[in-house]
């Protein structure tokens, strides 16, 4: 599917500007970048992808809103109350022993904000979109995930119109455990492709 970026366009220029903004805020005293940065790391790494955590728990747990999740991404996790920017439209990617989903946006940075919060800066990077793409397994190695030869690895190309949230392998060992238990095992990464669930950070 090809990109369309009007929504990016001059994605370098406007991350200048922010900058630039915030050097003259902080200058000025009107900011605290170490606060700042404890708030963006927040929505980053703890609120945002809370929600998708939640998604996750209730695909591990819940066969009929599995299947939905697999069928309709979209409507499913709006009907959970996670929608807004960059979540318009979703795909879910499920995990098997077989195959290992990994996403990447080759030529900017789409990715569902609503499930996964801020996305990090490394997803952003040329060398991460580039290498994603060229050598996955050497990616994913470097992010300590080493899968075995056999599993395939599949690389989805998040766009405007379509993003992807990777649907993680359950753990195992954890078929008793709650939803809520199981959510703490979901992190931003895993459903990004780049760790597994239940991967200590």
């Amino acid at each position: 599917m090809p990109h369309d970026h009007d929504d990016h366009s001059h994605l370098d220029d406007e991350t200048a500007r922010v900058m630039a903004l915030e050097k003259l805020l902080a200058d000025k005293g009107l900011i605290d970048p170490a606060a700042l940065d404890v708030v963006l790391d927040t929505y980053e790494t703890k609120v945002g992808p809370r929600n998708g955590a939640k998604v996750v728990a209730r695909a591990w747990t819940d066969p009929e809103f599995a299947q939905a999740l697999k069928e309709d991404a979209t409507t499913a996790i709006h009907d959970m109350g996670f929608a807004g920017r960059q979540g318009e439209h979703i795909t879910a990617v499920y995990n098997t022993p077989d195959t290992h989903n990994l996403v990447v946006c080759t030529l900017c940075s789409c990715y569902p904000w609503s499930v996964l919060g801020l996305p990090p800066t490394w997803y952003k990077s040329t060398p991460y979109r580039a290498r994603a793409v060229s050598e996955p397994r050497a990616v994913l190695g470097e992010f300590g995930v080493t899968l075995p030869d056999e599993t395939a690895i599949r690389v989805w190309d998040s766009t405007a119109e379509m993003r992807y949230l990777v649907i993680p392998m359950r753990p195992a060992g954890t078929e008793g455990l709650e939803a809520d238990a199981l959510e703490q095992m979901v992190s931003r990464d895993s459903m990004i492709g780049t760790a597994l669930a239940g991967m200590s950070a």
